[in-house]
């Protein structure tokens, strides 16, 4: 392995053995290793390393039997690679580094996951100081690393090969999704945020897109998500994106569809004033399949992918829905409005409708900050998952265990049905306090196609299409950094979820 030509050099290592080019680099780190047994996450900053004026940052990651946590011993290093290359990164940006390199242990994949999101900042501060933290930092892969990694075998299964540079992307795919999700609801409309997509996708190959207006959504009857705009002044869009990846342009795509709603006050069911500007991200499913999509696309993942995103306001005024109100939805089902804060179901039920009828998609994934009880159930830890498929909840569980992205599956059942078809409407968009995450999947059951006919359950299920409901409200934000990758604020999660998801859908 040679010493990549940097200015700095990182060390990332376990305890008894110091990478061959960081040795190279810095023997007196090697010393350190020798004299003392550091613990995981322990960390030793060295400056003017060999007289050359080179810093030289050394993380431990503790004993093996430490770092397997249930996950499996492949899962658990592609993790400590993660964490300790996010500690590097954290210490040299504290020592002013601009340009390093990090050791990528058994994974330069994970490594590259772990530096690219412990290097985001964002802020709109005007101070030389936080301007300053907005310069890029260039961080590179040290040595060649030409010896077989974790993911040297995944070539031969059809898939495109994990490494270095993928590990970037699903990073910048992750801290795309964190900017969108942070940025104040005045600086991201609908329109704003359509107009952000095409700036993103400027030069990927492959991919169409198409922001539709008012007009569009009535001539395809969405009263549903409609329903939800009325109350602003901002104008809804749906942003509509194609990308043809696969070898056969005809072949049955895979479908996401994200809840896009850009500031949510509950409308005429007003929110508590507290905490209310969180509600800046219950755009995040949007956030997160649109910055997945970039990274697909971007990666030349070879598969067709469709993505539709519902995109409003869901504000107060003379003009909004009000409780008590009866929408119908493009399949002709009709809603009654029990509360203006169960928006987002409403907006997705139309986008799932069109994606599921217009496409017809093998598998569709919808990802949304849904439901406050998913935070109560799950915390912040586990997106929630509601699918009609085995095979779909295993692929997602292990993407999003490879990835340390994590899911948990949840019931999706139709003894939910009498909380929310009581009323004289077909559905209504609320069903108590009980279940509520699970009222709400069941409800957008009924708006993907074929899975639902005269009001129950199709029994003919060969062929059915898989569909998987994802409730990000629990992950949606950090109050505070775990001093890794994992960072306080908007999380830009399960990003990395679909993209390695996407990923391994393509079979040899």
């Amino acid at each position: 392995m040679s010493t990549a030509p940097k200015d700095i050099y990182v060390a990332v290592q376990d305890n008894s053995l110091v990478s061959a080019a960081a040795q190279s680099a810095a023997a007196d780190v090697a010393q350190l290793w020798k004299d003392s047994r550091a613990k995981d996450k322990d960390t030793r900053t060295f400056y003017n390393v060999g007289g050359q004026g080179k810093t030289v940052v050394a993380v431990g990651v503790g004993k093996a039997k430490e770092r397997k946590g249930g996950e499996g011993e492949e899962n658990a290093l592609k993790e400590q690679a993660r964490r300790a290359a996010a500690v590097a990164t954290h210490a040299l940006k504290a020592a002013s580094s601009k340009s390093f390199a990090i050791d990528p242990l058994d994974s330069p994949h994970s490594a590259a996951v772990g530096a690219t999101l412990a290097n985001f900042v964002w802020n709109l501060k005007t101070t030389s100081e936080a301007k300053a933290k907005l310069e890029p930092v260039e961080i590179s892969l040290l040595g060649d690393k030409a010896e077989p990694s974790l993911e040297s075998e995944k070539a031969k299964e059809g898939r495109i090969q994990l490494d270095w540079e993928t590990g970037k992307v699903y990073g910048e795919a992750q801290n795309f999704a964190r900017v969108l999700m942070e940025t104040p609801a005045n600086r991201m409309t609908p329109t704003i945020f359509c107009e952000t997509a095409k700036k993103q996708f400027e030069g990927v190959e492959n991919v169409s897109m198409e922001a539709h207006d008012l007009k569009w959504a009535e001539e395809k009857k969405m009263g549903s998500f409609i329903s939800v705009s009325r109350g602003s002044d901002e104008p809804l869009r749906f942003l509509e994106l194609r990308y043809n990846g696969a070898a056969n342009k005809d072949e049955a795509p895979l479908a996401f569809v994200g809840k896009g709603i850009t500031f949510d006050s509950g409308g005429i069911s007003l929110k508590p004033g507290a905490g209310m500007k969180e509600m800046r991200a219950d755009m995040g499913g949007a956030a997160t399949t649109l910055s997945a999509a970039w990274a697909i696309a971007k990666l030349k993942i070879p598969i067709n992918l469709i993505l539709c995103i519902p995109l409003t306001e869901n504000m107060p005024s003379g003009k909004a829905t009000k409780p008590g109100d009866v929408v119908v939805a493009s399949n002709g089902v009709t809603i009654e409005v029990d509360n203006t804060d169960a928006e987002g179901r409403l907006a997705l039920a139309d986008a799932l409708y069109y994606a599921s009828s217009q496409y017809k998609p093998h598998t569709v994934v919808d990802v949304a900050t849904l439901t406050g009880a998913m935070m109560i159930a799950l915390g912040n830890q586990f997106t929630g998952v509601f699918t009609n498929s085995d095979s779909l909840w295993s692929e997602l569980d292990a993407a999003g265990s490879a990835e340390r992205d994590r899911v948990w599956r949840m019931p999706l059942d139709e003894g939910y049905m009498p909380q929310i078809n009581y009323t004289g409407m077909d559905l209504c968009n609320t069903g108590g306090r009980l279940g509520g995450s699970c009222t709400a999947a069941i409800f957008l059951k009924r708006f993907v196609d074929g899975l639902i006919v005269d009001g129950s359950d199709n029994e003919n299920q060969d062929g059915l299409i898989r569909w998987a409901h994802l409730d990000i409200a629990g992950v949606m934000d950090l109050a505070r950094s775990d001093g890794g990758y994992n960072l306080g604020g908007m999380t830009g999660r399960p990003v990395r979820t679909l993209i390695e998801f996407a990923r391994r859908s393509v079979k040899a």
